[in-house]
């Protein structure tokens, strides 16, 4: 009894390290050496612990072989009667920021701050970067020489496109820059009830480039910016502007 007692005990102190550990890295990445798999839930050796990478947290279309080794996001841990349980992501956008601290020194070093990224996993993935330093561009650290630095962010996740921006203090500035590669001729601001919403004018040729996708590169802008945007053409808007005229 008193050995049964001692082994007990020993197995709870070592997952409570475990536990502290891992809630301690809560929001960083690791790599991990995929375990098995079960009913589309992926276990993943990430050392002293196995991580849960759940369907919710997968990329679509992304595949994961036993014994394939990836980088995963530690999105949450939590205590249960097995031992601590940590669950892992691959569509989290802290993967994409964590992966470009990884390659891109001058935001590990803080030099080049990430101050927002929106993603659509394993489609596309914005993110507006800004340079403390006047001698350091934020867009060019991150795409790096001959775009070895987002290339590598890119191959990590299997092709996810990533269009990085200057971030700026002016919102209409900053909303014409999150909707590239669409050209935009202006910004209107408004906010009613706490909701920020913009209308956005663009060139006719340029509607569908600004809306995206099933409307991808909009709902990625919006994410980037915390506004509901509202995209016209330039004839639509001339028309409107006519009506109230009369």
């Amino acid at each position: 009894t008193a050995k049964q007692l001692v082994v007990q005990r020993i197995r709870e102190a070592e997952r409570g390290q475990v536990y502290d550990e891992f809630s301690n890295r809560q929001g960083e990445i690791v790599t991990g050496t995929v375990q098995r798999i079960s009913n589309d839930t992926v276990f993943i050796n990430i050392g002293k612990a196995e991580g849960i990478l759940s369907i919710n947290e997968q990329v679509r279309g992304e595949k994961y072989a036993v014994n394939s080794r990836l980088k995963v996001y530690i999105m949450d841990v939590k205590k249960t009667t097995k031992g601590p349980q940590v669950y892992l992501s691959r569509s989290h956008p802290g993967l994409v920021k964590r992966l470009f601290e990884l390659e891109v020194p001058e935001i590990a070093d803080g030099t080049v701050e990430v101050k927002a990224i929106s993603r659509v996993a394993g489609a596309r993935s914005k993110i507006a970067v800004y340079s403390k330093d006047p001698n350091v561009d934020a867009v060019g650290a991150c795409i790096g020489p001959r775009k070895s630095r987002i290339t590598s962010v890119v191959n990590e996740l299997k092709g996810e496109k990533i269009d990085v921006i200057n971030w700026c203090e002016d919102p209409a500035q900053f909303i014409a820059k999150a909707l590239a590669p669409a050209e935009v001729i202006n910004v209107v601001l408004s906010e009613e009830e706490g909701v920020r919403e913009c209308r956005v004018t663009v060139p006719d040729n340029q509607l569908s480039l600004a809306i995206g996708n099933k409307g991808q590169n909009a709902k990625l802008a919006a994410g980037l910016t915390g506004y509901k945007i509202d995209i016209v053409s330039e004839s639509s808007a001339k028309a409107e502007a006519a009506d109230d005229e009369n």
